[in-house]
């Protein structure tokens, strides 16, 4: 098995050139601080002419304002009226028309708005900046695919970021509650992660993980006494019933290391279990939704060749939670 995953990946980044998909805007390691920076901002809920949004505009401005990342990503949620294009065509040009690199995943509300995703996503790929894809438009969801960023000097792939689709609600009869990350999914990251590590001599990269919905392993991390925890929890972790794996692939294959994501208001901490970091963003929209926090943004700083990244809380207020991956997680 191991030996037709090896060749399986040298095959594909031969074929592929480990790039299964045109990346443009490329993303890359900045030369003299050797940092790249990520904004997340999540669960916008943002309706249409409705002074109640005007508070999440005014949040993603302050941030990009105060922090200049090199890449926004979008953590599902974004929208919450009708009409939906012109919805999320207003946000995405908020961060487009600034010449910031950007891309989305879909929360379990976006395709509520009467479009459905794939016209959606079309949005999003009509502007500037973008770098949203479907990389694999025949497996689950819409939207999964995988950002390289670039070493300092151009000449290799330094650090990946995945995103997936998380979907929605549940399909099964008997299920209650929300969907899973399917199985082709996360087959599609093993050949991708596979392909990766094998481009980069058989070490895995540095790399991060984006989707709406969490994990059933953010229960697990927070009821463990011994794991490391920083942040905000007001409530309990809407995860899916049911575990189809991702953590675990996440782990056989060595490279993820932080997991970020959105749909739970009240939530804004990070808890590092078995190695890899748990994290929420801060919610970002105004009051169409419930939220008991100041709305805000989550920070990811990585550092080349380290195998660490600073991640906070940036509000209206300032920075909260500065923390440094694994440094501050030692023993988590």
């Amino acid at each position: 098995m191991k030996i037709r995953q090896f060749i399986f990946g040298v095959v594909a980044s031969a074929f592929f050139g480990v790039a299964a998909w045109a990346q443009t805007p490329v993303l890359k390691f900045h030369s003299d601080s050797k940092k790249f920076k990520i904004v997340q901002f999540t669960d916008l809920h943002l309706k249409w002419q409705d002074e109640r949004s005007e508070v999440a505009y005014e949040r993603i401005n302050q941030v990009l304002d105060e922090e200049k990342p090199d890449l926004v990503i979008f953590t599902g949620d974004i929208i919450y009226s009708q009409p939906a294009k012109d919805n999320l065509r207003r946000v995405l040009k908020t961060v487009s028309d600034r010449k910031i690199p950007f891309s989305i995943v879909f929360g379990n509300h976006d395709h509520e708005q009467g479009v459905p995703h794939k016209e959606l996503l079309e949005v999003a790929q009509s502007l500037p900046c973008n770098l949203t894809a479907d990389e694999v438009p025949e497996i689950s969801g819409d939207g999964n695919y995988a950002l390289a960023v670039r070493s300092s000097d151009d000449k290799k792939d330094a650090a990946v970021l995945y995103c997936f689709d998380s979907n929605a609600y549940s399909s099964i009869q008997g299920i209650e509650g929300y969907d899973y990350i399917k199985f082709d999914q996360i087959a599609w990251y093993r050949d991708r992660s596979r392909a990766f590590t094998a481009a980069n001599g058989g070490t895995p990269l540095l790399s991060l993980a984006f989707f709406h919905i969490p994990l059933p392993e953010y229960h697990l991390a927070v009821a463990d006494e011994n794991a490391h925890f920083y942040g905000i929890r007001k409530e309990k972790a809407c995860a899916p019933a049911l575990n189809s794996g991702l953590f675990t692939a996440m782990k056989e294959q060595g490279d993820v290391k932080g997991v970020f994501v959105g749909h739970d208001h009240d939530n804004d901490y990070a808890v590092c279990w078995q190695g890899i970091l748990l994290a929420y963003g801060r919610f970002t929209g105004g009051p169409t939704e419930y939220n008991h926090l100041p709305n805000g943004a989550r920070i990811i700083e990585l550092t080349e060749g380290s195998g660490k990244y600073a991640t906070w809380i940036r509000t209206k207020y300032g920075v909260e939670q500065y923390t440094v991956f694994p440094d501050s997680y030692i023993g988590g």
